[in-house]
């Protein structure tokens, strides 16, 4: 059995390595008729995609009755700048991937950003939470260079709703709440993470969580969204 397992170990590595490395180097697609369409709405892509060349209107944002329709493209963050929170607050919104993985060979995130500052420029900051259709969800942020709270391909969760097959729809209802010291990530109803707020603001991170909020979508992701509000308590 010792045999077995150690000659085991190596390929298990193999496939790990090759299946990481896969992730990462998935080129990301053009959208035909990119751009912005939404009425007072900008984004920006992720640096490292307009270091590959990228552009925001390789992506595409458009409003489908009363949700946002978007498509990937490039990872990216869309926001009205409108849309600004400060204190204590929860931002929250339905999303929901209608094709799950239509538009990739393994799944993606999409989700809820807060504390965005200096948005639309080389200094842009801000806080995510993000669900996969696959069970699992990513908190992490960009300041000056980007930082992970859960792991750098996030952590599986029962709350997080998984779709039944590729090709099927899922749907992930997300919720970012900032109280007192502490920054918090629901989906579907419960808490799936609680950070304390020096991890999420300081050097090298946020500036602070008061600031614009909007949404994130990795890259070759399609996905709605709706009744994205913020409230007081």
């Amino acid at each position: 059995m010792r045999r077995i397992y150690a000659s085991l170990l190596p390929l298990a590595a193999l496939v790990t390595l090759a299946c990481t490395s896969k992730a990462q180097n998935e080129s990301s697609r053009q959208v035909a008729g990119g751009g912005i369409s939404v009425k007072d709405w900008s984004g920006q892509i992720d640096p490292g995609e307009a270091k590959r060349g990228q552009l925001l209107a390789n992506g595409k944002l458009a409003q489908e009755g009363d949700a946002l329709h978007v498509t990937t493209g490039p990872a990216v963050a869309y926001w009205n700048p409108k849309n600004v929170a400060s204190h204590d607050y929860t931002v929250k919104a339905t999303f929901t991937e209608p094709k799950y993985m239509n538009l990739n060979d393994h799944p993606h995130p999409y989700g809820i950003f807060i504390g965005g500052n200096d948005m639309g420029t080389a200094n842009q900051s801000y806080f995510y939470c993000a669900a996969y259709g696959n069970g699992s969800f990513i908190a992490r942020g960009f300041g000056p260079a980007p930082f992970q709270l859960n792991g750098g391909h996030g952590e599986a969760n029962s709350a997080v709703h998984k779709a039944a097959a590729a090709g099927s729809p899922v749907t992930q209802d997300i919720a970012v709440s900032v109280k007192g010291d502490k920054v918090s990530c629901a989906i579907n109803g419960t808490v799936v993470g609680t950070y304390d707020k020096s991890a999420v603001v300081g050097p090298g991170k946020l500036k602070t969580t008061d600031g614009i909020y909007g949404i994130r979508f990795s890259h070759n992701t399609e996905g709605l969204v709706s009744g994205l509000t913020v409230t007081k308590p």
